[in-house]
């Protein structure tokens, strides 16, 4: 039996722009599911304020799809922002009063282009909170996946390249970096993880190739198995 895979948006993103990577997965043979959130879902977690109520929706996903499957693990593949939320969603410590401690249930985390470090203000109170608590690769039991895209790199050249520059200042503190376009290569990558660069991949669905082009997917669904 294949291990159920569980696809978790990024922030302020829903489930629809998600759906093609669950198919082209099934079409592998791969189970996959996107946690069923609409972008408003997001809206009470804006501006670094908790974001558990994505924790929740992800929770009830993945437990149905333990129940369905009979299978005792999950994989959770998880874009952008998704992919540090489930490193807390792993973790043994309280976040805002609940402890998640889903560590049991999941076999991989494949994070897509995941800014698992940011110097932006309104991302240092959650993602301190991992990082102090959950640094790097952190459970040996459970297998990173970290996937960066190579696409752009910063520079004050021209619009897209400006824009790279801009949004990777913002998150490691410097421009010229190499990255897929808003996350920096070197911020995407967590110690003790599989990490990964693909060529030529976006951060965004609507920028061409990206995370869920099936050229990507044949690259990093290979660690599913």
């Amino acid at each position: 039996m294949s291990t159920p895979n569980i696809i978790l948006a990024g922030y302020l993103a829903g489930a629809a722009d998600y759906t093609p990577i669950a198919q082209k997965l099934k079409a592998q043979n791969q189970p996959a599911t996107v946690v069923p959130l609409q972008w408003w879902d997001w809206v009470p977690t804006v501006g670094g304020r908790s974001i558990a109520p994505i924790l929740e929706k992800l929770d009830q996903t993945i437990n149905q799809e333990l129940e369905k499957s009979g299978s005792s693990q999950v994989n959770i593949i998880a874009h952008s922002a998704g992919g540090w939320l489930a490193r807390i969603y792993l973790g043994d410590r309280p976040y805002y009063d609940k402890v998640w401690d889903a560590r049991s249930k999941v076999a991989k985390l494949v994070c897509l282009g995941t800014p698992q470090r940011s110097l932006e203000p309104w991302a240092v109170k959650n993602l301190g909170f991992v990082n102090d608590n959950y640094p790097d690769a952190f459970y040996d039991d459970i297998e990173y996946i970290c996937i960066a895209g190579k696409s752009v790199k910063g520079a004050k050249t021209s619009p897209q390249k400006w824009l790279a520059y801009s949004s990777y200042e913002l998150t490691c503190g410097q421009g010229d970096a190499w990255g897929d376009g808003s996350i920096p290569i070197e911020s995407a990558y967590l110690d003790g993880a599989k990490n990964i660069a693909i060529d030529g991949v976006y951060h965004s669905p609507r920028s061409g190739k990206w995370y869920g082009s099936q050229e990507a997917i044949d690259i990093w669904a290979k660690y599913l198995s």
